[in-house]
C-alpha cells in the first residue's frame, strides 16, 4: 500500500482526509491505465455508498434509537474488518504499545461513536440531503484546527470559504421546520442541524487526532481500531439493541446490516485503494460529490428532498468550501500587501498535504 494512509468520516460517513505530512520529494512511478480505472472505480464506489448511508440511516432510524443502531452498525463493520484485518496482523503483529493508545481511544470514542450518534439522532429530525450537506462542513473544520493546533497557518481563501460556508449553515438552519415544495415529510430543524455540526466537530477533531497513528499503522488496521473502541464504547446500548432487533420489521433488520457492511465495511476499504491510486487532493475533492449523491438517492428511495432554504444553504455551503481550495495561480507574483503568514499552498481541506491525513465516519 502506498504512504497515503486513510482510516475511514462519515463523513458516514464521509469524512475526508486532512493531516499534514510533509510530502516526500521522491515520488513513485504514474499508475497504469487499468490501475487508474481501478481506482476511479474504487473512488464511485465509495461516494455511492457513503451518499447511500445517509439515507439508510434515515430509513430505519423510525426502528432503531441512534445509540442501538451505531453499536450494530459498529458490530457488523468490525467482524467484516476483522477478515481483512486479522491476517494481516497474525503476519506483522504490530499492535499499539503504551501511549499509543490514547489517540486510538480518543478517535475511536469520538469519531465510531460519538459521531455516528449524533448523527443517527440528528437524521430522526432531518432529511438525509440536508444531514450531508450539513456533515460536508467537516472539511473546512480540519483546516482550522489544523491551522490552530498543527500550526499550519490561515490563508486568505481558507478564511474567506469559511465564512461562506458558515453562511450557508445558517442558511439551513434558518429553514428550519419549513415543508419541502414536494410536500412530503422531510424537514429541517434547529436541533438536528446542532446535532449535525456536533457531529462534523467530534469527526474534524477525530482527524487531527488521527494523525500519529497513521504515522505507524496501515489504513485498514487503524480503521478496524476505531471501530473496536467505537463499539466498545456502545455496549451499554446493547439491550437495546437486542430488543429492537426483535421489534423491528426484516427489512429494517437488512438495513442495519447493510450500513454496517457496504458503507462502513466496504467503503472505507475502497476508499484506502483509491488514495493509493490517484493524488491525495483529487481524491479528497471527490467527496463534496457526496451531499448531492444522498439527495438524488433519498429522493428515489424515500421521496424526500431538503427544504428549500435548505438546498440554498448547502449550495451556498459546497461554494465555501471550494473557495477554500483556491490556490494562486502560477506565475502571479502576489503583492507584498497581499501575502498571508503561513505555508504557501493551501491549507484548503482537499490540499495535498492536508488530504494525506485522514478522514471518516
Amino acid at each position: 500500500m502506498a504512504d497515503f494512509r486513510q482510516p475511514g468520516v462519515p463523513f458516514p460517513g464521509y469524512i475526508g482526509s486532512m493531516a499534514s505530512t510533509p510530502v516526500s520529494s521522491s515520488a513513485p512511478p504514474p499508475p497504469s491505465s487499468r490501475t487508474k480505472a481501478l481506482g476511479v472505480a474504487a473512488m464511485v464506489t465509495t461516494v455511492v455508498l457513503w451518499a447511500s448511508a445517509f439515507v439508510g440511516i434515515r430509513a430505519i432510524g423510525p426502528h432503531f434509537s441512534p445509540g442501538s443502531l451505531t453499536l450494530g452498525r459498529l458490530a457488523i463493520a468490525a467482524v467484516v474488518l476483522s477478515l481483512l484485518v486479522l491476517p494481516q496482523l497474525l503476519k506483522s503483529r504490530l499492535l499499539p504499545r503504551g501511549r499509543e493508545w490514547w489517540p486510538i481511544l480518543a478517535y475511536g470514542a469520538m469519531w465510531f461513536c460519538g459521531y455516528n450518534v449524533a448523527l443517527n439522532a440528528a437524521e430522526h429530525v432531518l432529511d438525509a440531503g440536508t444531514s450531508a450537506l450539513l456533515i460536508n462542513v467537516n472539511p473546512i473544520l480540519v483546516a482550522i484546527m489544523a491551522g490552530i493546533f498543527l500550526k499550519e497557518g490561515f490563508p486568505r481563501w481558507l478564511i474567506i470559504g469559511s465564512l461562506v460556508a458558515f453562511a450557508g449553515v445558517a442558511l439551513i438552519a434558518v429553514g428550519s421546520g419549513q415543508p419541502s415544495r414536494s410536500g412530503e415529510s422531510a424537514t429541517a430543524d434547529v436541533a438536528g442541524v446542532l446535532l449535525c455540526l456536533l457531529a462534523a466537530v467530534l469527526a474534524a477533531v477525530s482527524v487531527i487526532v488521527q494523525k500519529p497513528v497513521l504515522r505507524k499503522f496501515p489504513a485498514a488496521q487503524a480503521t478496524w481500531f476505531g471501530i473496536l473502541v467505537g463499539a466498545l464504547c456502545c455496549l451499554p446500548f446493547t439491550g437495546q439493541l437486542v430488543a429492537e432487533v426483535q421489534a423491528a420489521p426484516p427489512e429494517a433488520t437488512l438495513g442495519l446490516a447493510y450500513l454496517g457492511v457496504f458503507p462502513t465495511a466496504i467503503a472505507f476499504t475502497t476508499w484506502a485503494y483509491a488514495l493509493s491510486l490517484i493524488e491525495a487532493g483529487k481524491l479528497a475533492a471527490t467527496t463534496y460529490l457526496v451531499p448531492g449523491t444522498t439527495i438524488l438517492i433519498s429522493w428515489l428511495v424515500l421521496g424526500e428532498i431538503p427544504t428549500a432554504l435548505g438546498m440554498a444553504g448547502g449550495l451556498v455551503c459546497l461554494v465555501g468550501v471550494g473557495l477554500t481550495r483556491r490556490r494562486t495561480r502560477p506565475g502571479r507574483k502576489p503583492k507584498a500587501a497581499e501575502q498571508v503568514p503561513g505555508p504557501a499552498a493551501e491549507l484548503a481541506p482537499t490540499a495535498e498535504p492536508a488530504a494525506k491525513r485522514s478522514a471518516s465516519a
